[in-house]
C-alpha cells in the first residue's frame, strides 16, 4: 500500500528492506576476508614483536649482569626459550619461516647469544602466517640492535 506524501503513515516497503539486506550481504562478503587477513596479520605481528621484546630483554640482562644470555629457537616445536624463562609457543598458524645466523644446535634448533658488551650473534628470524603475512626480526651482530619489520 502506498501512502500520500505528508500522510502520517511511515515505514519501509518489503522491497526496500530486501534491497538493504542484499546490500549488507554483499558488503559482508567483500569485507569478511579482509577482516580475517587483518586478524592473521595481527597475530604474526604480535608474535614478532614478542620475540623481539624477549631478545631486547636478554641483551639488557647480558649488559646488566655481565653474563652472556641465550635465546633458543626450537623450529620443530614452533617455540622459543629465553634464559631462565619459560617456553613461548607461537600460535598454531604462525611459524618460523627462516632463521639465518646464530649457532646451530641441531637440525631443528638455533641459539643466539647476547654478550655483556652489547653485541650478539647476528642474524635474522622470519616469522610468517598462513596467508603470506611475514615479519622479520634482525639482530645486528656488532651493535646488538634488534629491529622488526615486514617481509
Amino acid at each position: 500500500m502506498t501512502s500520500l506524501a505528508g500522510s502520517p503513515a511511515q515505514g519501509f516497503t518489503l522491497i526496500e528492506l530486501m534491497l538493504v539486506l542484499m546490500l549488507m550481504g554483499i558488503a559482508s562478503v567483500i569485507v569478511m576476508p579482509n577482516i580475517e587477513k587483518g586478524m592473521q596479520d595481527r597475530e604474526v605481528r604480535r608474535s614478532a614483536l614478542g620475540l623481539a621484546a624477549a631478545a631486547r630483554n636478554l641483551r639488557s640482562r647480558a649488559i646488566d649482569e655481565g653474563m652472556p644470555q641465550l635465546l633458543v629457537l626450537d623450529l620443530d616445536q614452533n617455540n622459543y626459550r629465553a634464559a631462565r624463562g619459560a617456553e613461548v609457543h607461537l600460535p598454531a598458524d604462525v611459524k618460523f619461516a627462516a632463521v639465518v645466523g646464530g649457532e646451530i644446535l641441531d637440525r631443528e634448533a638455533r641459539q643466539f647469544i647476547f654478550f655483556p658488551n652489547g653485541s650478539s650473534h647476528g642474524g635474522s628470524i622470519a616469522i610468517s602466517g598462513g596467508r603470506g603475512v611475514s615479519y622479520s626480526i634482525r639482530l645486528e651482530a656488532l651493535t646488538g640492535k634488534i629491529q622488526v619489520g615486514p617481509g
